[in-house]
């Protein structure tokens, strides 16, 4: 997903293993501007100060996986033109 972008992962955690917390999303979403939420393929983008925890769940109550932070931008569930545009 990443490996072609020349992206440096800082971070990896398995989404299954260890869940973001509503605490840990409230932490990233104080953190950054821009929020791209993708659901199949559409993608969404709006500023961290309108997004709740809420709108990052998918159908399960889980977050969408990936969640990726590139600076101020945080990208939420998969879409390859959201990953293109950001990297």
């Amino acid at each position: 997903m990443l490996d072609d972008s020349g992206a440096e992962i800082k971070q990896l955690r398995s989404a299954r293993k260890e869940p973001f917390t509503d605490k840990e999303v409230r932490e990233l979403l104080a953190n950054v501007s821009t929020v791209i939420v993708s659901k199949g393929k559409k993608s969404v983008r709006r500023k961290a100060s309108e997004v709740k925890p809420a709108d990052l769940k998918g159908p399960t109550g889980n977050y969408r996986a990936p969640i990726v932070r590139k600076g101020k931008t945080l990208l939420v569930g998969f879409s390859q033109d959201a990953l293109d545009q950001v990297f």
